[in-house]
């Protein structure tokens, strides 16, 4: 039985994995399941925040934002009917990057809030993931709390039938679902406000938070068709910045369409051709980050994290010297470290997972190759825009080019392939011997030159495989056989 959240909230096709029926219900257990933990923190600390609003006779209000895919005002419209039905009232803040929706929850006292988004995933695809009101994504133990609530688990109520699980692992729910939940009547039935300046906000906050100064400095910015078509646009024009934007116009239907974060060719030739001192790549919902220097290079989020990091432990400013990363960083990265006196910290994929870890040991930086960067003092969540101003600062500050700064670290060559599996079985990989004995023979073939990593995707139907070392034809034709061999056994 597939879980229904992943490793970053519910994702699946719009309208026929994530439908708005589901949508509603994720709506109504969420709404449901936070007002529920929302009185028990008022029970165990009266002094809270969310305690006195409670006291006063409140209802809780949840925040939601949306990426720009067509689908979003459908299920972000089902998901407040449902959170309505059990009583909240929610705040619809409109298109917005997901930081923005985490930094204005907690700014606004929010009990929670929800983004609409399947980040770099194509425009078919779309998700719901939430942060409670401090702005954090929920732990499993909550998610897991909403996902037995809808499948009728809480209660007594209706069992998901195991037929009733679709490829993409969303769930057709049963009749009795949700049972557990009395439904408000008159006016106790929450309402729907609309607030969509809330942006400035968030672009002031981005602003303020890094004051660097961009005057003369030209810079090529890659939207992605997203959710940062205005944000990260308004804070660089407001910081100086001589901003040429591109895949800024969306449409509801081009999102990540050949652009943005996934797709760097076109920024690499128009940074070369404006002549300009750098490009910025946004994804769809503006949680990561990568960067293209002034010859075209592209510098993706451990080499972001290894300059801006040298250049804060430099100022005193980077907590206990320590960076956290996960098993997916390039091994030039945990190289680059022990050259420069840094505790380089692993944890397996998920931005989530390296915010566990920064705020189970006082960490100040972290995040992913891919991009995902959290500045853990300014934000709760990966911000593309945030990780930009810093990396921008470094290069005002110290008067150094990218390419220049980059030169900080090595990286060795890598080689990515995606399977594209069955979406049951792409947990279970080890489990067949002809793939398990692959393995083991590439683990000896590379041992004490590189390394082997296999993951499944927290979010779609893939197995990722990954090989590091010093011949990079070598290392894609092996990546390669690997993922065609998984391929053909997990479809």
């Amino acid at each position: 039985m597939a879980r229904l959240f992943g490793t970053d909230g519910v994702r699946g096709i719009a309208n026929e994995e994530l439908t708005p029926l589901l949508a509603m219900q994720i709506g109504q257990a969420g709404a449901y399941v936070l007002t529920m933990e929302m009185e028990h923190s008022m029970e165990e600390e009266h002094s809270m925040e969310v305690g006195r609003t409670r006291e006063a006779g409140h209802k809780p209000t949840i925040m939601v934002g949306c990426d720009t895919r067509i689908s979003g005002d459908m299920l972000a419209n089902a998901l407040m009917a449902g959170a309505c039905s059990v009583g909240a009232n929610c705040v619809y803040v409109g298109v917005l990057p997901t930081p923005a929706v985490a930094y204005l929850t907690k700014k606004y006292k929010m009990n929670a809030g929800v983004v609409i988004s399947a980040s770099h995933n194509p425009v078919e695809f779309n998700g719901i993931k939430f942060f409670d009101g401090n702005g954090y994504k929920l732990p499993d133990m909550l998610e897991d709390k909403i996902e037995s609530l809808i499948r009728g688990d809480v209660g007594g109520g209706g069992v998901l039938r195991k037929d009733n699980v679709s490829e993409g692992g969303i769930a057709s729910i049963g009749g009795n679902a949700l049972r557990g939940i009395k439904f408000p009547t008159g006016s106790d039935v929450g309402r729907i406000t609309y607030d969509m300046e809330a942006r400035e906000a968030y672009v002031e906050h981005a602003i303020q938070t890094v004051p660097v100064d961009l005057k003369g400095m030209k810079i090529v910015v890659d939207c992605a068709e997203g959710a940062s078509h205005y944000t990260s646009v308004a804070a660089l024009k407001r910081l100086g910045g001589n901003v040429v934007p591109i895949h800024n116009s969306p449409d509801g239907t081009n999102i990540n369409a050949g652009c943005g974060s996934t797709h760097m060719e076109e920024l690499q030739a128009k940074v070369i051709q404006e002549k300009a001192r750098i490009g910025l790549a946004f994804d769809g919902d503006a949680d990561r980050l990568l960067a293209v220097d002034e010859s075209g290079r592209i510098v993706d989020g451990d080499q972001i994290m290894a300059i801006v990091g040298n250049y804060i432990k430099s100022q005193g400013k980077l907590k206990k010297d320590t960076i956290v990363a996960t098993v997916m960083s390039n091994l030039g990265f945990f190289l680059m470290g022990k050259r420069n006196g840094l505790t380089i910290e692993q944890t397996k994929v998920g931005d989530r997972y390296v915010l566990e870890r920064m705020r189970e040991i006082g960490a100040s930086l972290g995040g992913e190759q891919s991009g995902h960067i959290i500045f853990l003092e300014e934000s709760t969540t990966g911000d593309g825009l945030l990780s930009a101003l810093h990396l921008l600062q470094v290069m005002a500050d110290t008067g150094r080019s990218l390419a220049e700064l980059a030169q900080v670290m090595e990286v060795l060559p890598q080689a990515l392939v995606n399977a594209r599996v069955s979406n049951d079985k792409k947990d279970k990989y080890m489990e067949y011997p002809e793939i398990a004995e692959a393995i083991r023979g590439l683990e000896e073939k590379f041992a004490g030159e590189g390394r082997v990593l296999i993951r499944p995707s927290g979010t779609e139907p893939l197995v990722r495989v990954m090989i590091e070392g010093k011949d990079q034809q070598v290392l894609k034709k092996d990546a390669e056989d690997l993922a065609h061999l998984i391929q053909t056994v997990l479809q």
